[in-house]
C-alpha cells in the first residue's frame, strides 16, 4: 500500500462515511484472561463513543510506511492452504460476525502478547468500502464503483489505570476524592486484512501497525501471520551504522559520514517536496555511489554491500527515513553534542599539536546556562 491508498482508507473512519455497523472486541487483563467481550451496534452508542472507537481503529492507519506501518506479505502457499490464512479470511468474509473465528485470533494475541503488566482491549471492526471508480484525470467518481473493498481491522489498545483525584461536585458544592474508571488509550498496535493495493483488495498482504517502531511486538506478528517479523526502524538504523563502520574501516571518517546523512536526508527532502505516495527506497548500487563519490575506496565500498546484504538480503531495499536520526549528534567518551543536521557542514575535525579535535564555529551568540559570553579573540 502506498500513502496515497492509506489516506483513502483514513478518511473513512467516521460514523457517517464507513459502512462499519458494529465494533467488536474483549477486554483483557494482566493474568491474560478476558474479563468481559464487545459486540455494540456503532448505531446505537454516543456520538463520542463512536467517534473514539473509530479513532482507535483509524490509528491503525498512522504514521510512515516502513516505520509504524510495515508491509506483511503471505506466501502462496499460505493463501492456498494455512490455518493462518483462513482465519483472517473467515473474519473478512462474515464481517467479524463469526463469534469462533474472533475468539481463536482473540487466543493468538492474547497468549502471545506481553503488555508490560498491562491491561489492554482487542478491538475489531469491518468495513464493506464501495470504490469510486477514477478516471485518467485522477478524479473520483462517485456515481461509478470499480468495487467493494470488504476488510476489516485490528487494533490492541492499552488500558489505563483509573487515578484518584479532589473532584468537585455541583450538587453538594464541594471537592471529594473520586477516581474514574479504567481508560482506553490510544492504539498500541493492530493491523488491516487484506491490504488496499492498487485501490483493490490484496489478500497476500496485510498491513501491520506499531505506535512505537522499536516495539512491533514480534511475538504477534509470529503468532497472527506466521511471518518472519521484519526488522524495525532502529534495527535497520544501527545495522546500517554497523555496516559503515566496520565495513570502511579507517575510511569511517567524520566528513564520509556526514556526507551519507546529507546524502540521505537530500533524497528525503526530494521525495517529500515531490509528493510521490510510494514509500522511498534506495539500492545498495545507490548507496555505493554515494560512498564512491565520498572518495569511499573500492575494497571498503565491496565490504560495505557485503554486510548490508547479509543484513538486509541481496535485493535489499533501503529506506533512508529509517537510517538516519531527526537529529545530528557527536559522542566521544566524555561529551556528547547534538547540532541540528542542517548545520552539520559547520563542524570539522583536526589534529593540533598531536591531538584530535572537534571544531564548531562560535563567532556569535555564544551562551553558557543561559548567560551570553564573549571569547577572547587574543585566546
Amino acid at each position: 500500500m502506498n500513502q496515497k491508498e492509506i489516506n483513502e482508507l483514513r478518511r473513512r473512519f467516521r460514523a457517517d462515511k464507513s459502512n462499519i455497523s458494529r465494533i467488536y472486541g474483549c477486554f483483557v487483563n494482566s493474568k491474560k484472561e478476558i474479563i468481559t467481550t464487545i459486540d455494540s451496534s456503532l448505531g446505537m452508542m454516543k456520538q463520542e463513543e463512536a467517534e473514539i472507537y473509530l479513532g482507535r481503529l483509524k490509528k491503525c492507519l498512522s504514521g510512515a510506511m516502513g516505520r509504524n506501518l510495515i508491509d506483511i506479505v503471505f506466501s502462496t502457499q499460505q493463501v492456498v492452504d494455512s490455518s493462518e490464512h483462513q482465519l483472517l479470511t473467515r473474519l473478512r468474509e462474515s464481517h467479524c460476525q463469526d463469534d469462533k473465528a474472533r475468539d481463536e485470533l482473540y487466543g493468538r494475541i492474547i497468549s502471545v502478547l506481553d503488555m508490560e503488566q498491562s491491561n489492554y482491549v482487542i478491538l475489531l471492526a469491518a468495513d464493506a468500502y464501495d470504490v469510486p471508480y477514477r478516471g485518467s484525470d485522477d478524479e473520483d467518481q462517485a456515481d461509478a464503483s470499480a468495487e467493494v473493498f470488504n476488510y476489516f481491522v485490528c487494533a490492541v489498545c492499552p488500558v489505563k489505570e483509573p487515578t484518584a483525584d479532589l473532584r468537585f461536585f455541583y450538587d453538594v458544592n464541594e471537592f471529594h476524592v473520586t477516581s474514574s474508571g479504567p481508560i482506553l488509550d490510544n492504539t498500541a498496535i493492530g493491523f488491516l486484512f487484506p491490504a488496499f493495493d492498487d485501490r483493490s483488495a490484496n489478500i497476500y498482504n496485510a498491513l501491520y501497525y506499531a505506535r512505537k517502531p522499536d516495539e512491533l511486538h514480534d511475538e504477534v506478528i509470529s503468532a497472527v501471520f506466521r511471518t518472519e517479523p521484519p526488522m524495525s526502524a532502529p534495527t535497520q538504523r544501527n545495522a546500517f551504522h554497523t555496516a559503515l563502520s566496520d565495513a570502511l574501516e579507517g575510511e569511517c571518517s567524520y566528513e564520509v559520514v556526514q556526507m551519507v546523512n546529507e546524502q540521505l536526508r537530500e533524497r528525503i527532502a526530494e521525495h517529500k517536496e515531490s509528493k510521490d505516495p510510494e514509500a522511498l527506497t534506495l539500492s545498495t548500487r545507490e548507496v555505493e555511489t554515494i560512498l564512491r563519490n565520498g572518495g569511499v575506496s573500492e575494497e571498503h565500498i565491496e565490504a560495505f554491500t557485503k554486510s548490508v546484504q547479509s543484513e538486509f538480503g541481496e535485493d535489499a531495499a533501503l529506506m533512508p527515513g529509517n537510517l538516519v536520526d531527526g537529529k545530528f549528534e557527536i559522542v566521544t567518551p566524555d561529551v556528547k553534542i547534538t547540532i541540528s543536521p542542517e548545520y552539520s557542514y559547520m563542524v570539522e575535525t583536526k589534529v593540533i599539536n598531536g591531538h584530535k579535535y572537534i571544531l564548531i564555529p562560535a563567532d556569535e551568540g555564544v551562551e553558557v546556562n543561559g548567560v551570553a559570553v564573549k571569547i577572547d579573540a587574543k585566546q
